[in-house]
């Protein structure tokens, strides 16, 4: 069998994996809080754990490996948006608001994402379907001293958990040394974090033995990986910037809950994704969300590319020069695939021995690509558009449309070579290229190729191709 090496935060070196039960090999990673499209920071994650669902299905079985991923749909931000829309005048209650906004968020997600050629994971829990399993593992918590209820309020008590801080490599004190914390007269140590807060009448909430609340944003995921993954499971992802607290916070409340077994055995964390070299942000007027790019006509397969060029663990810089040399290099591959390549023979064959030993090397991408890209004669335009599903750039579907729209492009410019050739003949005897040279000029706005030589014309069509603009020439 393929041996799969992660790097594993916690221990802080690349590792064998050796899964828990082979026969369900588990991941859970956590995902986004539906209050707003999701922006091309959050979809590289995404794109990160798609990429390790993908190859563990290939190694277990698809059957045999579980991917669970959250929808934080209990949310200030989500409460703020319901309530600005019931101030703008909407009748409802403000419960039928939230579910209105969350349920459209979470339809943008999976459009969004599914454009950028991610599978869907096994499960994809709502918080608010868990909140009894929440209120369960809470009371559990309080029973064994480990979180304690004041003024309607339950905290988790940090520093009863000795392990706290290994994950991110810190000591509790000197995370209050240099971290902003919430002082509040409620708890017992600067520290301590929210289990459960309290819901006024206007907010959503749920009857409890501590009242009306609502839980606080760290159970959710351990209450959720628990019910859907068991006391254990092998992998847990997300971005570096949950390493701290969320992560850390995770590991507390499931390991005092359950201190019997190890919670998640691998923890692995994709580093932040800048903008042309600098962090996005909305005031630096670098700020895309998914849906921006998509509708400025960036494909899907583009922008995937682009991330899974660089590793998973490195920084990340999304910027325009990084986009169109993505696109030049997904044209070459249509057209190899177009010229030479068979979709039905492709599918009966297994993704590229290289490509598998790459993804197997802590997910590098980078270097799976590059396999991916050394095919460019005909004899492996088949398995070109194998690797290239395997890695998600495509569906079957997808490039089957798109080597389809190539093929066709060709059949149309064959009758326009023709045409061009005419010209050229009659130009030859009367000394005048001024027709052909408009010609020309029109092939090349519609993003056509041209090259004449003795033994003909030939034209071939280039990114962004246009037929439309070939209406002209008639």
């Amino acid at each position: 069998m393929t041996e799969i090496r992660l790097s594993n935060t916690k221990t802080r070196r690349k590792e064998v994996f050796t899964p828990i039960d082979p026969e369900n090999v588990r991941m859970y990673v956590c995902g986004p809080t539906v209050y707003d499209r999701a922006h091309i920071g959050n979809a590289r994650p995404v794109i990160v754990f798609d990429v390790l669902f993908r190859l563990l299905r290939h190694v277990y079985g698809a059957d045999h490996v579980t991917y669970v991923r959250n929808f934080t749909d209990v949310d200030d931000k989500i409460n703020a948006e319901a309530q600005r829309r019931k101030d703008a005048g909407d009748p409802r209650s403000l419960e039928e608001l939230i579910r209105e906004r969350t349920d459209e968020t979470i339809r943008w997600y999976h459009d969004d994402m599914g454009a950028l050629g991610n599978l869907t994971p096994s499960a994809e829990p709502r918080a608010t379907e868990y909140i009894g399993q929440m209120i369960a593992m809470i009371a559990d918590l309080i029973a064994r001293g480990h979180a304690y209820e004041k003024e309607g309020h339950v905290l988790f008590r940090v520093r009863s958990y000795e392990g706290y801080g290994k994950l991110s490599g810190r000591s509790v004190d000197d995370m209050i040394a240099g971290a902003r914390v919430e002082v509040a007269p409620f708890k017992e140590d600067p520290m301590d974090f929210v289990l459960w807060k309290p819901s006024t009448d206007d907010l959503p909430g749920w009857e409890s033995p501590w009242g009306r609340g609502r839980p606080g944003w760290h159970i959710e995921c351990s209450a959720m990986s628990h019910e859907l993954l068991g006391d254990s499971f092998d992998i847990h992802g997300g971005g570096i910037d949950l390493q701290f607290p969320h992560h850390e916070n995770e590991i507390a409340q499931s390991m005092c809950s359950h201190p019997e077994v190890e919670f998640a055995r691998v923890w692995m964390h994709n580093e932040m994704l800048q903008v042309e070299g600098k962090k996005m942000s909305k005031s630096l007027g670098n700020f895309f969300t998914v849906r921006d790019l998509l509708d400025q006509g960036v494909s899907g397969e583009v922008i995937r590319f682009v991330y899974l060029s660089t590793h998973y663990s490195k920084p990340m810089d999304w910027t325009v020069e990084k986009a169109v040399a993505a696109e030049a290099k997904i044209h070459g591959f249509i057209e190899l695939v177009a010229m030479y390549g068979d979709l039905e023979e492709a599918k009966a064959l297994e993704p590229e021995k290289a490509v598998i030993d790459a993804l197997s090397d802590d997910l590098n991408t980078h270097a799976a690509l590059e396999v991916i890209s050394k095919m460019t004669d005909a004899g492996t335009a088949s398995r070109l558009a194998r690797n290239l599903v395997f890695i998600g750039l495509f569906t079957y579907e997808r490039l089957a449309e798109r080597v389809n729209d190539y093929r066709m492009g060709l059949a149309l410019l064959q009758s326009k070579a023709v045409e061009l050739q005419k010209l050229r003949d009659e130009a030859i005897l009367s000394k005048d290229f001024s027709r052909v040279d408009v010609f020309k000029e029109m092939l090349a706005r519609a993003n056509v190729s041209v090259q004449m030589t003795k033994t003909g014309v030939h034209l071939r069509p280039e990114m962004d191709f246009d037929p439309a603009k070939l209406e002209a020439l008639k």
